[in-house]
């Protein structure tokens, strides 16, 4: 179903205030311009605005207008505060995540639960050009092994991409890897070994805990903040109780809960775990899909000993097929780079050469002033549809950055009941208990707002709630 015109009027006048046309306590031209400019009728016009006003967009005025609202920071507590002190425990059940993933590729479904870019905001084009022009340039390299730590004019542009985020690297201190999730394995495997306690975010993207679980670890959920992330407090307890080997975390728009932490939260974790001399895995793989202002610095800008291990990918950015990640593994490189070799030998030419060569050309910031817009306008879009269509009392996070959100359900609803109810009504969502080793959160989910803007998510929303489980 497609959108009606009022609906297509009111997202292009939302666009405009979310690329700063209007800003927050300014007054929209009158109703007359708004309907000449957009070309209109009159009641179109209203009906758009009384849409925006309903989303808490805008705000009318008597006798006034619209003006635009300034947008709520607030964001709801995790359903079941974590007790650090409970213990470490084996991280099971993860295999359930490969059905979720697995109804990604499938063109029936309306994929809210896997968080993969739509091709419609990634620069196809521009990478299709890349990829012609290594295969006509440098076709001697391409069939070649490209063996640890991989492609240097690659990690040369990366290398020059990590100075944004704060972070002194050279070519020399990166490793390439096969996707961010390769990244996160080889560095566990680095610092820790099997029944080792690693100290995770509460909830915790999955592949962390799928990572963890494949290497015979047991995780420890940290008291985490869906503002600010992980708690100082609660790790310093743990560190004195546990005998951690190591701690993984998303300090800069985490999944799933979205959270930024400041510059001073993110010193004060990094100087605290190297106190304990905890080695700290950072996953910034959506450092750079901030929605406002300069991107956010990663924790490791404040490493000066060597012990985080940063972690990212291309995946977030240019597309999840093109698996081409990287770590920057401090103290560790020497072990991560022997790693890689003893694991896969060498990562894939084409794919790293193309990937520089698109950087090299200058377009990549460009694109990602794009994307960052678009995936506001979607992480907003799906936000006002959650609020709209679930349960009254329903709770949503208000990521500053990345494309998902955090669901929390009033009491008496269960998260993987209903996702059997939205695979039944042609949809994927992300229960909550997959994001936590001990199955907490039965009462959140996540979703993904990386959606087609053609998608109709009000009508898919709408439908995906019967009645509580």
């Amino acid at each position: 179903m497609g959108e009606k015109l009022y609906q297509q009027v009111a997202a292009l006048l939302e666009q405009q205030i979310e690329q700063g046309t209007y800003v927050a306590g300014d007054r929209l031209p009158g109703l007359r311009q708004l309907r000449q400019h957009f070309g209109v009728s009159m009641a179109t016009m209203v009906t758009a605005c009384e849409v925006l006003e309903q989303r808490g967009i805008l705000e009318a005025r008597p006798r006034s207008g619209f003006y635009v609202c300034g947008q709520s920071d607030s964001a709801p507590l995790p359903e079941e505060p974590c007790d650090e002190l409970e213990g470490p425990s084996l991280v099971t059940g993860q295999e359930r995540v490969l059905e979720l993933v697995q109804s990604h590729n499938d063109p029936s479904i309306l994929s809210l639960g896997a968080a993969a870019p739509p091709a419609e905001c990634l620069p196809v084009a521009a990478l299709d050009r890349s990829f012609a022009r290594v295969r006509r340039t440098r076709r001697d390299d391409v069939s070649a092994y490209d063996f640890p730590p991989g492609n240097l004019e690659l990690r040369t542009q990366i290398a020059q991409r990590m100075g944004y985020a704060g972070c002194t690297v050279g070519p020399d201190d990166i490793v390439l890897t096969q996707g961010c999730q390769d990244a996160l394995t080889l560095s566990l495997r680095a610092v820790g070994s099997p029944g080792d306690v690693v100290a995770i975010e509460s909830p915790t993207f999955y592949g962390i805990l799928q990572a963890i679980e494949s290497l015979g670890m047991r995780a420890l959920e940290i008291t985490t903040d869906p503002v600010e992330g992980m708690s100082p407090q609660a790790l310093a307890r743990a560190l004195d109780t546990w005998p951690i080997r190591a701690c993984v975390m998303m300090p800069s728009f985490g999944n799933p809960l979205g959270h930024l932490a400041s510059d001073e939260r993110k010193q004060t974790l990094v100087n605290l775990l190297a106190e304990h001399e905890v080695p700290l895995i950072e996953d910034d793989v959506y450092g750079e899909l901030c929605f406002k202002g300069p991107r956010p610095w990663a924790a490791k800008a404040w490493d000066t000993r060597g012990n985080v291990l940063y972690c990212s990918s291309f995946s977030k950015t240019l597309g999840a097929g093109l698996r081409v990640g990287w770590v920057a593994p401090g103290r560790y490189r020497e072990r991560v780079t022997y790693l890689k070799y003893a694991t896969s030998q060498a990562t894939a030419p084409m794919d790293t050469l193309a990937v520089a060569d698109y950087l090299e050309r200058g377009g990549y910031e460009r694109y990602l002033g794009r994307a960052r817009r678009y995936y506001q306008r979607q992480v907003r879009r799906v936000t006002d549809a959650v609020l709209r269509h679930f349960p009254r009392g329903t709770q949503v996070t208000r990521p500053q950055g990345g494309f998902v959100i955090w669901v929390v359900l009033p009491e008496g609803y269960d998260s993987l009941a209903l996702q059997r109810q939205a695979l039944e009504a042609g949809m994927s969502i992300a229960p909550g208990p997959y994001f936590s080793p001990s199955g907490r959160y039965r009462r959140c989910l996540r979703l993904s707002c990386a959606l087609p803007q053609s998608v109709d998510v009000e009508t898919a929303l709408s439908r995906l709630y019967k009645s509580p489980q």
